[in-house]
């Protein structure tokens, strides 16, 4: 244990605590992103999933779209539906960019996996590969 995390008090493994507040949909998932310095706690780098958070704590998490702070309220002790979830922890975070901020590039771009391109996306395609307006 670090000298900055005191024994005493609730605490738990920040990978069962990310899971339990439903901010990762599997513990190892959850496991991924703290080994891959995705996450922070208290200013320095989760490199382990056996960290140790406790109430008062501040995690950064950075998402693949947007960044999240979060304060921890107390441990879980397992997966409830979010209404119990939220209960875990005070959610910081800044404000998510509204959709019409970004560019016509940034709104056009297709996530991957977000399904087939309407008809009306598959002619705009043909009308621009051959050339026609």
């Amino acid at each position: 244990m670090s000298e900055q995390q005191p024994l005493a008090g609730p605490s738990q493994r920040i990978d069962k605590w990310l899971f339990f507040a439903r901010i990762f949909k599997s513990r190892t998932l959850a496991q991924q992103q703290v080994v891959s310095g995705r996450v922070r706690v208290n200013g320095k780098p989760a490199k382990q999933p056996s960290i140790i958070v406790r109430p008062g704590d501040v995690l950064d998490i950075t998402l693949a779209n947007h960044d999240m702070k979060l304060v921890v309220r107390q441990p879980g002790t397992h997966r409830g539906p979010y209404e119990q979830a939220k209960l875990l922890y005070e959610d910081q975070s800044p404000p998510r960019q509204p959709r019409d901020a970004l560019t016509a590039f940034e709104q056009a771009q297709r996530l991957p996996g977000s399904g087939r391109p309407t008809k009306r996306e598959r002619r705009q395609v043909d009308r621009l590969m051959d050339g026609e307006d």
